[in-house]
């Protein structure tokens, strides 16, 4: 369960900039990921901060995004 909380706080802070450069993309990825991994408060409010982000996104982005989380989540975290 800890990887997952990550993967949102690894998302925030892609969102605001905070320790890394501010990357919407990223921050898409990692909180997908959290949003379709974490149950309960942590899942929605992952769910949540990506919904806004994508509205920061163009079409393209988000799909790159996505397609990110995919192989992420598929090379168990060592490949994006």
């Amino acid at each position: 369960m800890e990887l997952t909380k990550s993967t949102l706080l690894l998302g925030l802070l892609y969102v605001r900039g905070q320790g890394v450069t501010q990357d919407f993309i990223l921050a898409y990825m990692w909180l997908n990921i959290g949003a379709s991994s974490l149950s309960g408060e942590f899942g929605e409010q992952a769910a949540t901060v990506r919904d806004r982000v994508a509205k920061k996104m163009k079409p393209g982005q988000i799909e790159r995004a996505q397609e990110m989380a995919r192989k992420c989540q598929a090379s168990c975290f060592w490949s994006i």
